[in-house]
């Protein structure tokens, strides 16, 4: 029994670097699922936040609609995303990889806007992002597994990259369309 089968909207949540994005976009391709990036509907370009106000309203929006893949970590804005989540993947990678990723990203994009943030957002290396990344399994991942306690919805926690790419090669295999011959 493959566990995505079914499921139309899953959030995707952990720490900088882990590669919610990465994963966000094989998992849409895999299930044919629009994804959306929270750290796009968050900046505004040249990193100005958006209002709370404004985020929360497409936000709401965004969670209305019937299917979805939804990438980041506003811890903020998880309880509600948890009321229309049927599926929540986490991961729990290393300070070690995610940082290494964090690198591998910022060489990738130096001076250029990824595709998961707004326009003028350009890649950068913050000190502060650094620090949180630092400290995410310290800080945050308790406060996420707080979150996620008896909200109701299945959640899979990865702590290794190979994990995750032995169980998302299961998932790929069980929801790949065959047809059967007479």
């Amino acid at each position: 029994m493959k566990e995505l089968n079914g499921k139309k909207r899953i959030l995707i949540l952990g720490c900088g670097g882990a590669g919610k994005t990465v994963l966000a976009l094989r998992l849409g391709k895999i299930l044919g699922l629009p994804v959306h990036h929270l750290d796009r509907l968050w900046w505004l370009p040249g990193w100005v936040e958006k209002s709370r106000e404004a985020f929360d309203s497409e936000l709401a929006g965004l969670l209305e609609q019937s299917e979805w893949i939804i990438d980041g970590n506003y811890l903020r804005t998880l309880k509600e995303r948890l009321k229309f989540a049927d599926f929540v993947i986490v991961l729990n990678f290393s300070r070690r990889v995610c940082l290494t990723r964090i690198v591998r990203r910022n060489l990738e994009f130096r001076q250029r806007t990824r595709p998961d943030m707004s326009d003028g957002c350009r890649e950068r290396l913050d000190p502060g992002f650094l620090r949180y990344v630092w400290n995410y399994r310290k800080r945050m991942f308790p406060r996420v597994l707080a979150a996620l306690s008896g909200c109701g919805v299945p959640t899979r926690i990865f702590l290794t990259p190979q994990e995750l790419d032995a169980w998302l090669r299961k998932e790929e295999t069980g929801n790949k369309t065959t047809s059967a011959l007479p």
